[in-house]
């Protein structure tokens, strides 16, 4: 399915536009961190409407959750969004990745509990629904926002950077003591289904030595050797070992592309993360709002938006295991 479809008129000779679902589309699962079963539809949704998640479990008050960064409420091991009533939503950054991987610009995603279902550990399903679903394009402009200069945030030996850059491109960097892990870095220009075709069956990662601990503290009550990555060492423990040998790092960048997402429009520059996480993603995203001579918000046209990443997705970039 490519998408190249944009409005023409005198003001504006080739100007790209929004897109939304052509029909809605549902999952069932469980919360990584809660353990709770899960329902959750996305739904089409007007043009400028953006992503937002209902909580349609709850039956008074403020119920729509906003997916921007300026929500995010800092939470360990995932990223979590919350509404000025206190309403929250957890691990929003596998499905927001999904749809920024797939060229979705608007979108309602309903939830039936306070948790994103997990699936297999990564975007694979959410990709893969999306794409066979189909797009449709709205009567309206596609925005985005275009790095004008460097901006950086670091915490010790962690860092996350945003730079200049026609299209949107992530590299990241990890360094684990488990020799299944290691050191890895990756670079991709996100481009023409690269997200698709490179990163969304990525499953998420953690060492064995950190899961009664994440128990005991209330997390990953939901995980299994099915839904996440375990290592031990040099021993993969889930089962068929990893999917890629890089896996965790390209896991890392799924991340990373989810969390930009929250940005509220595609980024047209380059990510850099070394041993960063969602909150510092979401403190660079803070911080570049903060810096209004470092960041426009430019109108795409054609040529800028086929350097998105979910312009010419095809079912074709779907790996076997979606």
């Amino acid at each position: 399915m490519r998408v190249e479809i944009y409005l023409r008129d005198e003001r504006s000779p080739e100007v790209f536009v929004q897109t939304t679902l052509n029909r809605i589309i549902a999952f069932e699962g469980v919360g990584l961190h809660s353990g709770a079963p899960v329902r959750m539809s996305v739904l089409p949704a007007p043009a400028g409407f953006g992503i937002c998640f209902d909580r349609v479990d709850l039956t008074t008050g403020d119920t729509f959750v906003p997916a921007r960064y300026d929500a995010v409420r800092e939470k360990p091991l995932c990223t979590r969004i919350e509404n000025t009533s206190g309403v929250e939503v957890l691990t929003v950054e596998h499905i927001m990745a999904a749809l920024a991987g797939c060229g979705v610009s608007n979108a309602l995603i309903e939830l039936d509990g306070p948790e994103v279902p997990i699936m297999d550990g990564c975007s694979a399903a959410f990709a893969a629904a999306l794409i066979e679903a189909g797009v449709e394009v709205q009567d309206a402009p596609l925005q985005a926002i275009e790095i004008l200069k460097p901006i950086m945030v670091r915490d010790g030996d962690a860092v996350a950077m945003l730079s200049p850059a026609e299209g949107l491109e992530i590299e990241f960097q990890i360094d684990f003591e488990d020799g299944a892990i290691g050191s890895q870095s990756k670079s991709l220009n996100m481009a023409n289904g690269t997200f698709v075709r490179e990163l969304s069956d990525c499953r998420t990662f953690c060492r064995k030595a950190d899961i009664d601990m994440m128990h005991a503290s209330g997390f990953a009550l939901g995980g299994t050797y099915e839904n996440a990555v375990v290592v031990d060492g040099d021993a993969v423990l889930s089962p068929g070992g990893l999917r890629r040998k890089d896996e965790a790092v390209r896991h890392k960048m799924l991340d990373a592309l989810g969390d930009l997402a929250l940005a509220g429009a595609p980024i047209l520059g380059r990510y850099t993360g070394r041993r960063a996480g969602h909150a510092m993603t979401n403190r660079l995203l803070r911080a570049l709002f903060d810096a209004p001579d470092a960041h426009r918000i430019v109108t795409c046209s054609a040529e800028q938006a086929r350097r998105l990443p979910g312009v010419g997705v095809k079912p074709a970039d779907l790996p076997l295991v979606a």
